[in-house]
């Protein structure tokens, strides 16, 4: 199990990550945004493989799996979060994050990798799932439909495809963990810069604070963030991890209020609740089957952790 420093540590870090990203967007667009983070991300890294004397993997087989991987869980997910939080408080991005357990679950029923689920696991997702509906509201004016939530939902999605295909095709294969996530990011960084003329070629405003913002999400809530997520996932597996994934939304929430004033109504901080609830109960596992083992990824063979516990958000 991982100490509660090291837990304490990686939710402040992992659970920052969309206060940095509605600072950045002060100044820069969420291509923007994207790209620098995973550039100071991938340079972080690139600088550890140096002293750790680590090469990045050379099998092309392998190098395919990672330009997958860096598409459904950095280029793709970073993008939908900058364009989420145009329109949605981060407070709210980080609970909304915290569906990617639900996502992931759901995924493992739908191409049955899931076989014979708990019913405990399914009244979770079923819980979890209430919880968001709750959080959205459609059946309220002031409720919280609308792209930008629905870019997030969408984000957490692709965090738990991304978990599921990284846990089967990358990590535990024999590749160092450093160099995979040094190249996982480097990936994403060439993904992205593709996507500069979609919104990303626009002036940037050279402010302090955005500027700083990004820096700080590149370098700490990317690079270090996400070498720490597969380490713990090749070490302990995502059901051990799942703790700090419960942490995000909360830290995400307090951060939310006390840096940046946003104020959440008690409905979304009930279905925050009720999210939680959900995650919590879709971990059960049958007390006869013991700890899972995860197919050695963000997750194992069917269940994955969020930008929570997975990745960053």
């Amino acid at each position: 199990m991982i100490s509660a420093g090291r837990i304490g540590v990686l939710a402040l870090l992992w659970g920052s990550t969309f206060l940095w990203i509605d600072l950045a967007l002060g100044g820069l667009t969420p291509v923007q945004v994207t790209l620098v983070r995973c550039a100071l991300g991938a340079l972080v890294l690139g600088v550890a493989c140096r002293f750790a004397r680590q090469r990045l993997p050379r099998e092309r087989a392998l190098w395919g799996h990672i330009l997958v991987a860096a598409f459904f869980c950095n280029a793709l997910p970073f993008a939908l979060f900058g364009i989420g939080q145009q329109s949605v408080d981060s407070g709210l991005a980080g609970v909304l994050n915290a569906t990617t357990p639900l996502w992931s679950l759901l995924i493992g029923l739908v191409t049955r990798a899931e076989r014979r689920p708990h019913a405990i696991r399914v009244t979770g997702l079923l819980v979890g799932l209430a919880g968001t509906a709750l959080i959205f509201a459609p059946w309220q004016r002031s409720g919280h439909v609308g792209w930008g939530a629905l870019a997030i939902l969408a984000a957490a999605a692709s965090y738990a495809f991304a978990f599921t295909y990284m846990g089967r095709h990358l990590v535990g294969k024999g590749a160092p963990t450093l160099s995979l996530a040094a190249a996982q990011l480097l990936a994403a960084t060439g993904l992205t810069t593709l996507a500069l003329p979609f919104g990303g070629l626009t002036g940037v405003r050279l402010q302090p604070v955005p500027l700083v913002a990004v820096a700080v999400l590149g370098v700490f809530a990317t690079g270090v963030t996400f070498y720490l997520t597969y380490r713990i996932i090749a070490d302990e597996g995502a059901t051990n991890a799942a703790t700090v994934g419960y942490l995000l939304p909360v830290v995400s929430v307090a951060l939310g209020a006390l840096v940046l004033g946003e104020d959440l109504s008690p409905r979304v901080i009930a279905g925050m609740a009720v999210v939680l609830l959900g995650v919590a109960l879709s971990r059960r596992r049958k007390a006869e089957g013991g700890p899972a083992v995860a197919a050695r990824g963000p997750l194992r063979r069917t269940t994955v952790t969020s930008e929570g516990e997975g990745a960053p958000g």
